[in-house]
């Protein structure tokens, strides 16, 4: 249920006077129908009507009132559910006066499967759809990935993937090193495997002491049977174990805990989480969310707590550094969405609060780090501004590079900067058709003439600088490009490589200048240029390289009759790609939905005949 009133300013007193007491989300906009500003209320004529009282108005609630031209109401039936609605309309659409968390990546699990009879252990990330056991999140992948590399080296589990794996003929290298116990070759049997995957399980749900005493008795067991060599396996997995649990485990922590600080200072804030599950640290991540100038500690954690944990299970207990105005509305919701109950603490004592310390001290360096990361950036806007003759500071830069090998599967890339750096979520990719191959003028067009046009439709706003990774021939077709969409409010500067090709090197090359403008090789400016074009080349290279490798397994595989394009993606899929598809057998190329026995060898002949078998 939506109530609006186009015309605010001018009757304020009238919207007020109908608005419900009942609970809901207020979005308030402004003259160009953006929105500024989302919250929610338990009444909400009270909590909008305390925006236009001028006496109790805080600063930034007087700054907003003075862009507000609409106001639109949503009504829920609890708070509780007005609270979610706002977090879920605040990382949407990002309003200019909320606090926005600025973190759309799905976390890393392990996941260890339980319909094989010889379960895999692997990296996870998205929906939990698959039978199996997930242990995380984990903060990164890197965290999930030396995880793996340590369970490898107590526990011989394998961790390659479904396609390798049925299709070995005899043991591989991990086997050699004893990192796998090679059962895609029968070289242990299922219940020996499934006490190598229980421990393992035991291990990653904190139960190590537990794992130890097991061990242990099996050592001694071992021992009086005069089984030494198996006696001496299980000696050397108890004296890794305990190094491991030394330097993972949490000391006085048995459960799930998010341990949550935050830091702030000149429009800055960084929110620093350390992730403990099962008593195990999983390691810590840091996030700088988007926030308001007068914007409190305690009020960022508010906003952090609830945007963060909209799509992902909270632990059981959350520990902060400062107290959250709405904690118990937030656990009430939290643990609705978890399925368990959910507290937040803040005074907490000994170990966990040495823990608690640990993550502001960290909170409090990365946003030093950060402000000097800020501040670096502001400098060298300044000394571009100065270098190129601009009338007002720049504020967003994109770059466009080319990439292509012998004129094949050209792709062009935009990346953007604003004044913080890279806005990796603005960057975009062209794949180039219709060109001669290798015309890298015609590319230059193409991509600019694309990326304008979706700006003129309102896609994305517009760069003050626009550097293009070239000489005169590309800026001309850059400029050609603009004057055709109409754009002619843009700063187009062409960046050369020099005669030697070496970073620092650069010429830069104005429109209508016959020759190139002459920088100091370190200056600011040029280390800022430097940075963007490098990341333009980074982008298209990868994007360059992914279209080459998707064409050149499309070739392989559409030359065989009776393979149409959903069969095709059907076994990439099922084999994990094309060197998994290449070194299937018939047997298992016949095993999959769609593809005969006739068909399989047909595939199967394709790829050892070119391989010369």
């Amino acid at each position: 249920m939506t109530e609006t009133d186009s015309d605010l300013k001018a009757d304020i007193k009238d919207f007020l006077k109908n608005l419900t007491k009942r609970p809901g989300i207020y979005k308030m906009l402004n003259d160009k129908g953006q929105i500024i500003y989302i919250g929610k209320a338990k009444n909400l004529k009270n909590r909008v009507s305390s925006y236009f009282r001028t006496k109790t108005a805080s600063p930034k609630q007087k700054a907003l009132v003075v862009n507000i031209s609409t106001i639109e109401v949503t009504v829920t039936h609890t708070e509780g559910e007005a609270l979610l609605l706002e977090s879920q309309q605040i990382k949407r659409h990002k309003p200019r006066y909320n606090i926005c968390l600025r973190d759309d990546k799905s976390y890393p699990y392990l996941y260890i499967s339980s319909y094989h009879d010889f379960p895999q252990i692997t990296f996870h990330r998205g929906g939990k759809k698959k039978r199996g056991k997930y242990f995380g999140p984990y903060p990164s992948a890197g965290a999930v990935k030396e995880t793996l590399k340590l369970l490898q080296k107590i526990f011989p589990v394998r961790q390659c993937d479904d396609s390798y794996y049925s299709n070995r003929t005899r043991a591989c290298l991990q086997y050699q090193i004893e990192r796998c116990t090679a059962p895609c070759v029968s070289l242990i049997d299922k219940e020996s495997y499934a006490e190598d995957v229980n421990n393992t399980i035991l291990f990653l749900e904190g139960k190590g002491n537990l794992l130890i005493d097991q061990l242990i008795d099996k050592m001694e067991t071992a021992s009086k049977n005069l089984a030494f060599e198996q006696a001496a396996i299980y000696r050397d997995q108890i004296v890794r174990l305990r190094t491991v649990l030394e330097k993972h485990f949490v000391h006085g922590e048995k459960g799930d805990v998010d341990i949550i600080a935050c830091a702030s200072k000149a429009g800055i804030a960084a929110v620093q989480v350390f992730f403990i599950r099962n008593g195990q640290n999983l390691g810590n991540k840091v996030f700088f969310p988007k926030i308001s100038d007068d914007a409190s500690d305690r009020h960022i954690l508010q906003a952090f707590v609830a945007q963060y944990y909209l799509e992902r299970q909270a632990p059981y207990e959350l520990i902060v550094s400062h107290a959250i105005e709405e904690a118990d509305l937030l656990t009430e919701v939290l643990a609705k969405q978890a399925n368990h109950s959910v507290s937040i603490a803040v005074n907490v004592r000994g170990s966990r609060l040495k823990w608690l310390q640990m993550a502001t001290m960290n909170a409090e360096n990365s946003l030093l780090s950060k402000l000097s990361d800020k501040q670096g950036m502001y400098a060298r806007y300044l000394n571009l501004q100065e270098e190129l003759g601009c009338i007002e500071l720049p504020n967003r830069l994109e770059c466009f590079d080319i990439s292509h090998t012998q004129g094949d599967q050209t792709v062009a890339s935009c990346v953007v900067f604003d004044r913080e750096g890279p806005v990796k979520s603005a960057y975009r990719r062209f794949n180039i058709e219709g060109i001669t191959p290798g015309d890298d003028y015609a590319a230059m067009y193409q991509a600019v003439t694309r990326r304008f046009k979706r700006l003129i439709k309102g896609e994305h706003q517009a760069p003050d600088i626009l550097l293009i990774d070239g000489g005169k021939g590309q800026i001309s077709q850059a400029q050609k490009a603009l004057e055709e969409c109409g754009v002619n409010n843009v700063m187009i500067v062409g960046v050369s490589k020099g005669p030697d090709r070496k970073a620092g090197m650069e010429k830069l090359i104005l429109v209508d200048q016959e020759l190139p403008l002459e920088i100091s090789p370190g200056a600011s400016a040029l280390l800022l240029i430097q940075h963007i074009r490098d990341e333009a080349h980074r982008f298209a290279i990868t994007g360059h390289r992914q279209r080459r490798a998707k064409a050149k397994r499309e070739s392989v595989l559409e030359s065989i009759a009776g393979l149409g394009p959903k069969r095709r993606q059907l076994l990439l899929r099922q084999f994990g790609g094309l060197q998994g598809v290449s070194s299937a057998g018939v047997d298992a190329l016949a095993g999959i939905d769609g593809i005969s026995r006739q068909l399989a060898q047909r595939i199967y002949d394709n790829f050892h005949h070119q391989d010369g078998h």
